[in-house]
């Protein structure tokens, strides 16, 4: 579907900027925030294609992928003053980006003929494995192992999307729908503070 590509784009390009701001806050130089850009936007698509065993992966496929990179950077570095004002926009897309990630993650997972729980960890992986290369890059605690809940609504969606593959059968609705169910349990949580019971 020809909006899941844009909004696919959207969610590189904004995974980019986030990179590049997480490097700012650690003083880094420009190449070593490039990095950071790098990894935090494609950094769960590659994972997920190594895992899945799928070669050249998604990146080194379609190049415009680095091009939406780069631009994220140049725009980064340009307008960091005004886009730091921005963070409550770009928390939005970023939300949708792990929503549409997930979904299109799962479904590249189910084409190779992965179990479906595989397949839902895949999705997963997608979403939210540029932020952990991203933190761990930046020795910052990764954000799916602290109190926010970042992972859980990308494991119910795509569960959600499973359940209704079995029950209904495919049909073109269902990857907006699962990922908007995604994106409405990350919204919620980081409204109403929801978050998984730590351990002591």
């Amino acid at each position: 579907m020809e909006i899941l590509y844009y909004l696919d784009i959207i969610g590189t390009f904004v995974f980019a900027i986030s990179g590049v701001l997480t490097a700012a806050s650690k003083k880094f130089d420009v190449f070593g925030a490039l990095i950071i850009a790098f990894v935090t936007a494609v950094g769960g698509g590659t994972l997920r294609d190594i895992l899945l065993g799928e070669f050249p992966v998604v990146w080194i496929r379609e190049t415009n992928y680095l091009y939406i990179i780069l631009i994220a950077f140049v725009a980064s570095l340009l307008f960091r003053k005004y886009i730091m004002k921005l963070r409550k926009t770009l928390f939005l897309f970023d939300t949708i980006g792990i929503g549409v990630f997930t979904i299109l993650g799962l479904q590249k997972a189910l084409e190779v003929g992965v179990p479906a729980p595989i397949a839902v960890a895949m999705g997963t992986i997608s979403a939210v494995f540029g932020g952990v290369i991203r933190d761990i890059l930046c020795n910052t605690t990764p954000l799916i192992f602290r109190k926010e809940i970042y992972a859980t609504p990308c494991i119910a969606g795509g569960l959600s999307y499973l359940l209704l593959l079995e029950f209904i059968g495919p049909m073109q609705w269902m990857v907006p729908a699962t990922a908007l169910i995604v994106i409405g349990i990350r919204l919620m949580a980081v409204r109403r503070g929801w978050a998984l019971p730590k351990l002591k």
